[in-house]
């Protein structure tokens, strides 16, 4: 059980939101944090590094000198590694990073995080974060908050403060459905629309 104060839209104190959630620190699983934080820095790695080996080269169907007299050491095939042209030995090949994770360990995770930032201080959530799409207003309006560096979480991908905070150099914007746990790790702050928030807490349920 928890009461998270909520904010109006000037960033005062309006209520409190109530929630069945445990958001005690003992509910804060920093393992699965960092497992769940590894696997998104692992999904986001394209793997198409790839280098051709020695069957890959084309050519190499003929002994290239004889074995003996020419003074060289000797060679069986131009696709050799030792040979200019020839394949590479041991590079990179194509491969598939990603690692999955299940439904489970992702809830353990967003509790934690938000857990971890309510136990902080660093949760701030906000009725609805009113916003004309410009950086400079809502730099200027975080700023004055002390809420830099920020993660802005809205309940709408078409929320105009995500298109403010696209350029902040220490701020990101998501909507709710993409929320992200190695996002909401990297930025100190979290700022949270409250519909949002409860979306999260019903995941959680």
């Amino acid at each position: 059980m928890a009461d998270i104060a909520v904010l109006n839209n000037k960033f005062e104190e309006s209520g409190k939101l109530n929630t069945d959630i445990d958001l005690s620190v003992e509910k804060i699983n920093v393992p699965v944090v960092h497992q769940v934080v590894k696997a998104t820095l692992a999904n986001r790695r394209q793997g198409n590094a790839n280098t051709k080996n020695r069957s890959a080269v084309r050519g190499g169907g003929i002994k290239p000198f004889k074995q003996k007299g020419t003074g060289r050491a000797r060679q069986g095939s131009i696709r050799s590694p030792l040979m200019i042209g020839g394949g590479t030995a041991f590079g990179p090949t194509t491969r598939d990073y990603s690692q999955k994770v299940n439904k489970k360990m992702m809830n353990v995770a967003i509790q934690s995080i938000l857990a971890d930032k309510l136990q902080a201080g660093k949760l701030t959530v906000v009725d609805s974060i009113e916003s004309t799409g410009k950086t400079k207003e809502m730099h200027l309006l975080l700023e004055g908050k002390g809420l830099l560096p920020a993660l802005v979480v809205t309940e709408s991908k078409d929320s105009l403060a995500l298109r403010a905070v696209k350029n902040l150099q220490w701020g990101k914007g998501l909507a709710v459905e993409g929320f992200s746990v190695y996002e909401a790790v990297k930025f100190e702050n979290l700022v949270i629309e409250k519909k949002a928030l409860e979306n999260l807490l019903n995941k959680l349920v």
